[in-house]
Order: C-alpha cells, then structure tokens, then sequence
C-alpha cells in the first residue's frame, strides 16, 4: 500500500486524502462531503486512507486525530485539515490552491 500510495499522490493533479477510521463516529459524515467535492472539482483525485489498516502512513504524516484530510500534489503535501470540513470548504482550498499553482506556472 505504501509504494502504490506514493504513486498516487505523486500525481501532477491534487489529491486530497482523507485519514479515517472505522469507528471514528465523525468520519461516517465524510463519503458525502467527498462526493460533492468530487462533482466540484472534478480533476481532483480523491483517496481514503484507513489508518487502523495502513498505520505506516498514519504514522508517516503524524495523523493524531480523525478525520485528518492532505490535498497533496506532485508528492507534496499543500494543505492539511484535522477535524470535519465542509465540501465549500474543501472545494475552496481545492481551487485557490490551483490558482496558487498555475499562476506560478506564467
């Protein structure tokens, strides 16, 4: 999981990961935000990382506390939240992080 994982955020899109566990009652509000997000900002990729099943990458970005979400891009972490967000939220710091991006692109 750990080599595919790097593969993935390496990616020249974002990537926002969310950090989740099963029996974190607060993640169990996240699939719908992250559906939403995904309608908003459809070039974003979006990968669930359950920590009891990959804690190697738990402990690799130190998560202390559930839900936790990385929007990563070229294998770079730009943005953490640690707590609920909501998709206006995500989707927000999804685009001025892109903006950020490509306006050093000219």
């Amino acid at each position: 999981m750990m080599l595919r994982f790097f593969n993935i955020i390496n990616s020249s899109r974002p990537v926002l990961v969310d950090f989740y566990a099963e029996w974190c009652i607060p993640c169990k509000e996240v699939p719908p935000v992250l559906k939403k997000v995904k309608e908003e900002v459809r070039e974003v990729k979006i990968v669930k990382v359950d920590v009891d099943r990959n804690p190697g990458l738990a402990s690799h970005f130190k998560i202390n506390y559930l839900p936790t979400f990385i929007i990563f891009r070229n294998g770079k972490p730009l943005w953490t939240g640690v707590g609920m967000h909501s998709a206006e939220e995500l989707t927000t710091i999804l685009r001025n992080k892109q903006d950020r991006d490509h306006s050093n692109l000219s």
